[in-house]
């Protein structure tokens, strides 16, 4: 039986398509892995703010402000997608916005703290935005019993597109070191090689991808915001009958928050508290990706055999295991042991929750429950990192403490995702589109 199977698509859809709009996940794989967690990161704190005591904390309300725009606007952004039958196009859009604020970050250097911010607010803005719209299409592609392993798929090959271009960018940060030049001289390069990355895989996916959703005809003489606030309220308004999917963002909002602290500071974590260098780091992170890959990819196949309640579980017992590990470390080589946990929970977790909320989706509003998922999603991200911010600067930058508090956050997710009953959230989903369970 093949890895691939034509039977986990849903009827009419190609495999060329399917890897269409994997190569997003690809492409935009990059920006996180070297702009949020590898390069830019560390690069902010120590570079840009020049080591200050509110540095740490500048850059996670940077990356929560951000997360607050995308919090308040895509759920109507993912309802104006489904009445206008406009995901491909708004995906392009926010594509060229993320990879023009990318490019621009070659434009800061030390000191340059207000262009920083703003840059990292535009570019991570239009990055989540697009996630979000990408994460619409998986259930025109997939069986709603292969959810889980389509979903792998795509997040396993996205982390190959984090280490191609943390690869590259490796490997000009060590020619340049050899050649003598600062951080201040080589990260603007990797900021371009980041972009271009992003832009040039993207290219598949708009090329292969199809919009297969039609246009509501009632919504069309109407102002496109003005409907899809309307459907929004209604779907708040009928949320009791999808209780399911609302545990499941509550559950999303808890353990996403602690996935976001490890994306957003691991590079800190790692140089600060443990005592890497800049190519240790990028090489520790290039690793975590590639088990972040394995997991994504195996625990795909292994949440449609065991149920994907079940396949989130372990992984949030992970997570725990691995914050509880990284702040007891004394060495590098306690640290590479939390970080491999970590990377094959992040894949895995994250496939995961997107096929559960896939599964708990009407078909005819996909975008717009994405939309929320994204909304539950950018709160995690401002709750894990701001609170992570804070901690560290209550205590005098005792980020020990602060990684130790993030399991409470996995352990939190774990008690709410004990009432998601996957069965009911599913006949919900149904019933919604005027179907049977039968």
């Amino acid at each position: 039986m093949s890895l691939f199977s034509q039977q986990a698509l849903q009827p009419g859809v190609r495999k060329r398509e399917v890897f269409g709009w994997a190569m997003y996940d690809f492409a935009n794989s990059g920006y996180t892995t070297v702009v949020i967690t590898a390069v830019f990161a560390a690069y902010f704190v120590g570079g840009v703010a020049q080591g200050a005591p509110w540095a740490t904390l500048a850059w996670t309300a940077s990356l929560s402000l951000s997360n607050a725009i995308v919090m308040l606007t895509m759920p109507s952004l993912g309802a104006y997608a489904d009445l206008r039958a406009a995901k491909k196009r708004l995906l392009t859009l926010f594509t060229v916005g993320c990879v023009l604020a990318t490019a621009a970050l070659a434009l800061v250097g030390p000191g340059s703290v207000a262009l920083a911010v703003v840059l990292i607010v535009l570019s991570n803005t239009f990055y989540a935005w697009g996630e979000s719209m990408t994460a619409a299409f998986l259930p025109e592609l997939a069986r709603p019993e292969s959810l889980g392993k389509v979903s792998g798929w795509g997040w396993s090959f996205g982390y190959f597109g984090g280490m191609l271009a943390l690869g590259l960018c490796l490997a000009y940060v060590l020619w340049a070191q050899g050649r003598g030049q600062s951080a201040a001289q080589f990260v603007p390069v990797t900021m371009l090689i980041t972009a271009t990355l992003y832009g040039a895989a993207a290219l598949v996916t708009f090329a292969l991808l199809k919009e297969r959703a039609q246009a509501n005809p009632a919504a069309l003489g109407q102002s496109g915001f003005r409907a899809s606030l309307r459907q929004l309220q209604h779907t708040f308004h009928e949320a009791r009958q999808f209780r399911d999917f609302m545990w499941l963002l509550a559950c999303a909002v808890c353990y996403q928050a602690g996935v976001a602290v490890v994306i957003a500071l691991a590079a800190i974590y790692a140089e600060q508290v443990i005592g890497f260098a800049q190519q240790e780091t990028m090489t520790l992170i290039f690793v975590l990706n590639l088990a972040a890959a394995a997991g994504a990819f195996s625990w795909g196949y292994l949440q449609d055999r065991i149920g994907h309640k079940i396949a989130l579980a372990s992984t949030l017992l992970g997570w725990i295991a691995t914050c509880v590990i990284a702040a007891l470390a004394t060495s590098k080589s306690d640290f590479w042991y939390a970080a491999i946990i970590a990377g094959l929970c992040m894949g895995s977790s994250q496939s995961a929750g997107r096929a559960m909320a896939g599964l708990f989706a009407p078909q005819r509003q996909v975008a717009e429950f994405y939309g929320l998922w994204t909304f539950a999603i950018r709160l995690a991200s401002i709750v894990g990192p701001l609170s992570y911010g804070l901690i560290t600067w209550a205590t005098g930058g005792d980020q020990r403490s602060a990684i130790l508090s993030t399991s409470a956050l996995f352990f939190l997710g774990l008690l709410l995702l004990i009432p998601v009953n996957l069965q009911r959230g599913r006949a919900a989903a149904l019933q919604a589109d005027g179907q049977t369970t039968a």
